[in-house]
């Protein structure tokens, strides 16, 4: 009885510091979410210098050949992407499984070859022909050719969207608070997120298609969801102290983002499709660090904020 009452004076010792913390040190804990802001950046810069791009592309951006070919044999995938980028040493090549119930239906093969190029398609088969030990003249295979302007007039016109979208996102949020700061960290804390899923799918190898610029795109709505509720409560309310405003807002934030995370989880683990999975994958980083990019950077950002009012006179 003793030692059960000691554990939850231990954990409750242990909550109660670590809300002092959060309390009291929140200019310090400023630190780490500018901190893996800065180091998302840096990797975003490494990968511009040594691809010469800010993301890894995949055929439907930067134009190429998929071949899909119908087989149920289990097959080492790694080493079918090896032989087939040994014949092809200056492209990019990416082979994954499709299937469904944990058995493969299919291959899928990417090159970003020259689309028009005849004898590179040839040759493609080929390779795919030799790493399957298959004829493809027995299997009705399927080929989808997109050419380089097409794929690069897709991802322009995507970044466009993104753009686009993002700028009328930060343009409701200042028509509706009117205040600079706020509506600065609304922002910031949504850009923060859009880095740091880049910069972590750059670091996990993952070439983006134009689900992926989907995918970026509702990361935005996400994003903005919990700091909207978290200015709104602490700016807009005026029962309680400005801390018990941002716990309020934290119990309710944090309930939504975990409840998203479980759900885009189990989606990308159960899907089959690419697709889907890269959509999934891309929110749950985005959502992973809205953690960060709302609770400790926008709470201190705010906080700073009504401290400055309130030297000013202003009590908020």
């Amino acid at each position: 009885m003793e030692q059960n009452t000691q554990n939850q004076q231990q954990k409750k010792s242990l909550k109660q510091a670590l809300f002092e913390i959060y309390e009291k040190k929140y200019k310090a804990l400023l630190i780490i979410p500018f901190l893996i802001f800065l180091l998302s950046l840096a990797q975003i810069g490494w990968q511009i210098y040594n691809t010469g791009d800010f993301v890894k592309k995949d055929v439907s951006l930067k134009g190429g050949v998929t071949v899909t070919v119908p087989y149920n044999k289990n097959i080492d995938i790694i080493l079918v992407e090896k032989q087939i980028s040994s014949e092809f040493p200056k492209n990019d090549i990416a082979v994954r499984t499709l299937g469904g119930a944990g058995t493969a239906g299919g291959i899928i093969v990417e090159a970003d070859i020259d689309a028009n190029n005849n004898a590179e398609r040839g040759r493609l088969l080929q390779a795919i022909e030799a790493s399957l030990k298959i004829d493809l003249s027995n299997v009705d295979y399927g080929i989808e050719i997109i050419g380089s302007s097409l794929g690069a007039s897709f991802f322009r016109e995507s970044l466009i969207a993104l753009a686009v979208a993002f700028l009328f996102m930060g343009l409701v949020v200042f028509i509706y608070f009117r205040t600079f700061i706020p509506s600065l960290a609304i922002v910031l804390a949504a850009f923060s997120d859009m880095v740091f899923a880049l910069a972590a799918i750059n670091l996990m190898d993952v070439r983006i298609g134009t689900a992926g610029i989907a995918a970026f795109l509702m990361l935005i709505g996400y994003s903005v969801d919990t700091d909207i509720l978290l200015s709104v409560r602490v700016l807009k309310r005026k029962e309680g102290t400005v801390m018990d405003r941002i716990i309020s807002s934290i119990k309710t934030g944090m309930t939504e983002t975990i409840t998203a995370i479980v759900a885009v989880t189990v989606a990308m683990l159960v899907t089959q499709s690419e697709v889907i999975r890269q959509i999934m994958l891309i929110l749950l980083l985005g959502l992973v660090a809205d953690i960060f990019n709302t609770w400790i950077q926008n709470v201190g950002l705010l906080r700073i904020y009504i401290e400055r009012k309130a030297k000013k006179g202003i009590i908020i």
